[in-house]
């Protein structure tokens, strides 16, 4: 790295020992956090206002289904 006056530390211009981002063999967790509860196609959704759950439905998330007995939108358990 450069000290602002143009040189490089001593012993300098070697091969670089850096390997990138976690070594660049993609460990990340995911989109979603992979393992947290209610990740993946399974699971259900449960009312906030009066409790009642019902099945997720794949490609429809929760807070777009409405409560069958209240009404009010639905959230992820």
């Amino acid at each position: 790295m450069p000290r602002g006056d143009g040189t490089w530390p001593p012993g300098g211009g070697g091969t670089g020992t850096g390997r990138g981002n976690k070594g660049g063999r993609g460990k990340g967790a995911g989109r979603m956090g992979g393992t947290r509860p209610g990740a993946g196609p399974g699971g259900d959704c449960i009312c906030s206002n009066c409790g009642t759950t019902v099945p997720h439905q794949v490609g429809t998330p929760c807070n777009q289904i409405i409560c069958p007995k209240c009404g009010t939108s639905m959230v992820r358990k």
